[in-house]
């Protein structure tokens, strides 16, 4: 059993930046893929970022490719997102995901799930 919890969320404009955090606990953190997902309102939850056990891969979604950057620190249990040059089309509930396979961008492949935080982009 994971836990995870997300945060940083908040209202920025378009073109600034945000850093979103996740922390988790309940088990050894270094066991676990990672992985970004969003939903914004109206829409199915899609893949944004993850990264893998070691930390040596890494994918992205096309849209956010070259302004977005995950990360993770096993010694603080947490994984991140760097997210720059932020569009308002990039507006929707963050969330975060633990995964006990390898790193993928499929929702199916990861078993537990941050509760989400919210990024919203004024234009």
């Amino acid at each position: 059993q994971v836990q995870l919890v997300e945060s940083g969320g908040g209202l920025v404009q378009a073109g600034n930046s945000l850093r979103l955090s996740c922390a988790a606990s309940g088990r050894t953190f270094s066991d676990y893929s990672m992985g970004w997902f969003r939903r914004a309102p109206g829409k199915e939850r899609e893949f944004v970022a993850a990264i893998s056990r070691s930390g040596g891969i890494t994918y992205y979604a096309e849209s956010v490719k070259g302004r977005f950057t995950i990360s993770r620190d096993d010694g603080k249990n947490s994984v991140y997102l760097q997210m720059n040059s932020l569009k308002p089309e990039d507006a929707a509930v963050y969330m975060c995901a633990a995964a006990t396979a390898v790193v993928a961008r499929l929702v199916s492949t990861y078993d537990y799930w941050g509760q989400g935080t919210q990024v919203t982009v004024s234009s």
